[in-house]
């Protein structure tokens, strides 16, 4: 059976797609809010051991769909092949579970790890793309991370030869886009940077994603961050602006900023009086506002610029209209996973629910909410 080798990480949305690791780690590895690869060292795959990678791939889906056959299921991979196959996952080398979902979901998505991969040789990785889309013809996105300052580096002429092998989309870390903030943050790179990176790769014909974190300029320069960073976006207009709220572990650099005194958290009503700032300050743009991870206290607040920008703010506007008790059940609720958007609080089976869990929390852990909450969201990370 075939070893397949996988990196730790991939974006929510990347939940279905086949998942080729094309480099180990980060290059940079300095971000103080970070902590995936700290320790580890930053290596390139040569384009060998990634063909290999991917004929492995090509075995085990000969195997799968050899097992489907015998299933009576036609080559087919449906729910029960599936979990049959997941539930054994202990029995399966690594990267067995990110093909047969793939598989299921009809083998069209390719996310690439690690963190840079526009670190490689463009001519390698292009020579990696026209070899993935030879074996699998069915495919019809192929997706990556990279860092600003490694595109800020790369012609526009590379990128689109990227493209012309397959690249469709390239995730990337905006954060913020006030210099203060990133240099506190080390993020290694500049928000002019950040723009020029961009901007090439828009007009490279490649889809952009950038991330943007609140929370991330503090106490002291939250309105800098936010307007800063709306400015720096409206300047790309990148095809998706998806929202990632800061949450601090205790290994992660920035917690050593934290107990030091040099940087002072954000409450979670502040991160959203925060992102009403950005989303004001966003304009002239048509990006897709995506809030698609957990730690996100406002989750329904999404949509298209600049069509549903002022629903958007509707949202921020009703959660921050309600009464501090009613905000901190709804915390409670969307922490604990009750409540996906504020309407669940209407739902008398969902609040009944909060409610236990709140008085549970007020007879044994009285003064402890906050903390709480907090521990809640370490395990979202």
């Amino acid at each position: 059976m075939p070893s397949i080798e996988q990196g730790p990480i991939r974006p929510p949305s990347e939940s279905y797609s086949l998942l080729l690791r094309v480099t180990r780690n980060c290059p940079w590895n300095r971000c103080a809010f970070c902590h995936i690869y700290k320790g580890r060292r930053f290596s390139p795959r040569s384009v060998e051991e990634v063909k290999r990678d991917i004929d492995a791939i090509r075995q085990v889906v000969s195997e799968i769909n050899a097992s489907s056959w015998q299933m009576g299921l036609g080559g087919k991979v449906d729910s029960s092949l599936a979990r049959s196959i997941l539930s054994r996952s202990d029995q399966y080398p690594e990267g067995y579970r990110s093909i047969v979902l793939w598989l299921y979901t009809g083998a069209k998505n390719v996310f690439l790890q690690d963190a840079d991969n526009l670190a490689l040789k463009t001519k390698n990785l292009v020579e990696m793309l026209e070899y993935l889309k030879k074996a699998f013809p069915s495919i019809e996105r192929i997706t990556t991370y990279a860092r600003a300052k490694t595109a800020f580096h790369k012609s526009v002429d590379e990128f689109c030869a990227l493209r012309a092998a397959g690249l469709s989309r390239i995730h990337m870390g905006l954060e913020s886009g006030h210099d203060p903030v990133l240099e506190l943050v080390q993020k290694g790179v500049t928000a002019h940077e950040l723009v020029e990176s961009g901007r090439k790769i828009k007009k490279s014909g490649i889809s952009l994603s950038e991330y943007i974190m609140p929370g991330l300029g503090g106490k002291s320069m939250w309105r800098e961050h936010a307007v800063e960073t709306a400015r720096v976006l409206n300047q790309i207009d990148p095809d998706f602006i998806r929202v990632r709220t800061l949450k601090v572990l205790n290994i992660m650099p920035l917690y050593q900023k934290i107990q030091n005194g040099e940087f002072e958290l954000r409450s979670d009503d502040e991160m959203v009086e925060e992102e009403k700032l950005l989303i004001e300050n966003l304009n002239g743009i048509h990006s897709q506002f995506t809030s698609d991870h957990i730690l996100n206290l406002l989750q329904e607040v999404e949509g298209r610029f600049p069509e549903d920008k002022e629903r958007m703010l509707a949202v921020i506007d009703r959660y921050q209209s309600l009464d501090a008790a009613e905000r901190q059940h709804y915390r409670l609720g969307r922490r604990t996973g009750f409540y996906q958007s504020l309407d669940d609080m209407y739902n008398p089976d969902l609040r009944i629910r909060v409610d236990q869990v709140m008085r549970r929390i007020q007879e044994e852990n009285a003064g402890k909410f906050e903390q709480i909450i907090s521990d809640i969201m370490e395990t979202f990370i």
